[in-house]
């Protein structure tokens, strides 16, 4: 019997209450009964003489709507009157007492601060008194020991950034200077060493100091032997003055040893 009842007769069938699942049996259904819907609201405005207001959305979000007046807007407003205006009407008298108070308190609380506001810049003082030009005095006077320490905080902040700064540059500037040293020293002792092999031939060295150990003995060739001791003795002189020599430039011969 329930789903009996759920059944509405139209046309020739019965259709059940329910959404139509064909995407395309459902749009032709949405738009004959659409159609059907505004004319039964435009009928009824008409032999009534009703202001009838109508709107649809589709489920695209397609707006379709009919109004008898000539402005949906000022039916929709009689609406919320007529809606909302006996909610409004029907609240208690106390909660509109208390609304009225808290307004009044926070007006007054706002034209405080005006007032305030207009004081602190130097106006409006004419109706104050002494005590209430003193009271401003001091307030003035900490805010402006409040603003000097913030500012002097922020420029000592500023000073010490820019310290560490120079004390990094004067770092990066140390070890720049090192290394150029060390690259000009290191092409210094180049250069100097490529002159040096440029000037000298190669032994050189070494040949000299070989011609410093070792010289020639000067002494008679004709060995003398016999009686005549003359000649021996010159001979054994030149070979102890060259033996001398050569002991003094660190030498020693060979036959010496």
């Amino acid at each position: 019997m329930e789903k009996m009842k759920k059944l509405e007769r139209m046309g020739r069938g019965r259709v059940e209450l329910k959404r139509i699942e064909n995407k395309i049996n459902r749009q032709v259904t949405f738009a004959k009964r659409r159609n059907g819907l505004l004319k039964k609201a435009y009928e009824l405005s008409v032999l009534c003489d009703a202001e009838v207001a109508l709107i649809i959305f589709s489920n695209r979000g397609k707006l379709y709507e009919f109004s008898s007046t000539s402005n949906m807007l000022k039916t929709l407003d009689r609406y919320q009157k007529c809606s909302y205006g006996a909610v409004e009407v029907s609240k208690p008298a106390k909660e509109l007492e208390s609304s009225y108070r808290e307004y009044l308190k926070l007006k007054g609380r706002f034209e405080s601060l005006q007032r305030t506001q207009r004081n602190l810049l130097g106006e409006d003082l004419g109706p104050l008194n002494s005590k209430e030009l003193e009271q401003l005095e001091r307030q003035l006077d900490s805010s402006l020991k409040q603003v000097r320490s913030t500012k002097t905080q922020f420029m000592l902040d500023q000073l010490a950034d820019l310290q560490n700064k120079e004390q990094m540059l004067v770092d990066a500037n140390r070890t720049l200077t090192m290394k150029l040293d060390e690259i000009n020293s290191r092409n210094q002792y180049r250069q100097s060493w490529e002159a040096g092999d440029q000037s000298m031939p190669y032994g050189g060295p070494q040949n000299a100091h070989s011609q410093g150990f070792f010289q020639p003995l000067e002494c008679n060739p004709t060995l003398q032997i016999g009686p005549d001791y003359r000649y021996n003795t010159v001979a054994t002189d030149q070979i102890t003055a060259t033996t001398q020599a050569q002991q003094v430039n660190g030498f020693i011969p060979g036959w010496m040893l």
